[in-house]
């Protein structure tokens, strides 16, 4: 309200900005012997004061090119529009950025209304190809308002909406929209309590999306049965090349099961999956996917509780397994014995391809050291971390 000063409204009444009320929403009329007493909220006072003085409300066009007119194609007219409808204050940093190719809108506690005022203008617009709206209480019926708008629109190539409780009821609009749409390349969803029932969902659309290459489902609470279900759908997927399922429960017949899927996959470059419950079981279902899979290049199976007869059946598919690059192990219960099985496999396959070996947190001894040290003639790309000093 700063800087408007004294300015005339209709019937010669004037609006008088100096008044100590101004920032409650209230504010006094004068004109004439009586005076008159208004009070509103933040969002009815931003929508009176736009209607009255649309010049300095009306944040200025980002671009020369913007309009609010039929061509309006980064939906500025329809965002606030749509704001007015649901009651909701416009975000001047969208305003101001809505032909920008990146929109960062974290932390903005946008809530179910605030997203789906966001996603009716961006249903048209065609300049934002990067979206993060992580950290904003969606919810599942922020979720659903954009996943119809991910139907509409084919020019978002990166989402980000972790940490959002979307919940199992957001994930399932959410994943009926990747089964159509065919731009989103980058999909975070990380910390959105999915649970296990929305892992049916998610496989059922990782058969039919192609498209998206990076998928991160972290800190999920996604267990054993979810695991059951994620296996099938990764061997039949044909998009993704980076997928982060980190912090989970995966564990018994679902880690079991979702390795298979591994190894029938022909995609996947990167994994991660660190912090579940792999175990002995889920390892030794691991050595044997990676004597087939030909095509991951980095695996992250750090704190999965793997001893040493785990790393002795998972050290079978580094025996054989020519394309992995980097693998972390680190904080399992393997101890200095199971961490020489995996170096003496590396030492049997001349055609091995690790240049990252990481046993961080994990007490080694001297013979470990000494091994360690003969690889590096064998192998001088391989760096072998871990608690230790660097070799």
């Amino acid at each position: 309200m700063q800087g408007i000063g004294r300015q005339r409204l209709r019937g010669g009444k004037e609006w008088s900005s100096q008044t100590h009320h101004r920032h409650h929403g209230v504010g006094l009329l004068k004109g004439g012997p009586n005076q008159q007493r208004f009070s509103l909220s933040l969002t009815q006072l931003w929508f009176k004061c736009s209607s009255l003085f649309p010049g300095p409300f009306h944040h200025p066009p980002a671009s020369s090119q913007e309009s609010t007119g039929p061509c309006d194609l980064a939906g500025r007219a329809q965002y606030l529009a749509a704001c007015k409808a649901y009651g909701v204050v416009p975000i001047s940093y969208f305003l101001h950025h809505m032909h920008d190719s990146e929109l960062t809108l974290m932390h903005r506690g946008l809530g179910p209304q605030g997203a789906r005022a966001l996603a009716s203008a961006l249903m048209t617009n065609t300049s934002i190809t990067k979206l993060n709206l992580s950290d904003n209480w969606l919810n599942e019926e922020g979720a659903a308002a954009i996943a119809g708008m991910l139907k509409e629109n084919c020019f978002i190539t990166d989402l980000d909406l972790s940490d959002n409780k979307v919940g199992a009821k957001g994930a399932k609009p959410l994943c009926a929209a990747l089964k159509v749409n065919t731009s989103v390349r980058r999909l975070r969803i990380s910390g959105s309590e999915l649970g296990t029932q929305a892992a049916k969902d998610i496989a059922e659309a990782l058969m039919v999306n192609t498209k998206v290459e990076l998928l991160d489902l972290s800190h999920n609470l996604l267990d054993e049965e979810a695991g059951e279900k994620l296996g099938p759908a990764l061997a039949e997927n044909i998009g993704i090349k980076e997928l982060n399922l980190s912090w989970n429960h995966l564990r018994g017949s679902g880690a079991v099961i979702f390795t298979q899927g591994l190894g029938a996959n022909t995609y996947l470059k990167v994994l991660d999956l660190s912090y579940n419950g792999f175990c002995d079981q889920g390892a030794a279902a691991m050595g044997e996917a990676l004597k087939v899979n030909n095509v991951l290049e980095e695996l992250n199976i750090s704190n999965n509780r793997i001893s040493q007869p785990g790393a002795l059946q998972f050290s079978g598919g580094l025996r054989e397994n020519r394309t992995l690059r980097i693998l972390w192990m680190g904080r399992n219960p393997m101890r200095s014995e199971g961490c020489l099985n995996i170096l003496r496999a590396i030492q049997l396959n001349p055609d091995s391809g690790l240049e990252v070996l990481d046993f961080s947190n994990i007490h080694l001894n001297r013979d470990f050291d000494d091994l360690a040290c003969s690889l590096k003639e064998s192998f001088p790309r391989l760096h072998i971390k871990h608690g230790s000093p660097s070799l």
